[in-house]
């Protein structure tokens, strides 16, 4: 069994210059809020779920985003709402987000 089933990484990358990045969208705060949630739920634990941050993922233009690993899908998002949508959509009930997705 791998250590974790989904790894999920949120680009938190200040860009200077006020260039366009992730951490314009509120990047810290959005992964805080899924962290939590994902404890809620029970999940965000060895064998489950996990979140990290990350430095850039190389796609400013398309962020904020994340990327959930090993699966590589990529989203976007600009919520929480969007968050909650791909927690319980995608990460429990395996179904993409294409609204969503990168």
């Amino acid at each position: 069994m791998p250590y974790y089933q989904r790894h999920v990484f949120f680009c938190t990358n200040m860009r200077s210059g006020g260039k366009k990045c992730c951490a314009q969208g509120d990047a810290q705060k959005i992964r805080a809020y899924a962290k939590s949630r994902l404890k809620q739920l029970g999940i965000h634990e060895k064998g489950a779920i996990r979140t990290s941050t990350s430095g850039c993922l190389g796609r400013c233009q398309e962020g904020p985003l994340l990327v959930i690993y090993p699966d590589n899908v990529w989203y976007t998002y600009s919520s929480e709402a969007d968050i909650d949508e791909i927690i319980d959509s995608y990460l429990v009930n395996g179904e993409p987000v294409i609204r969503l997705l990168i």
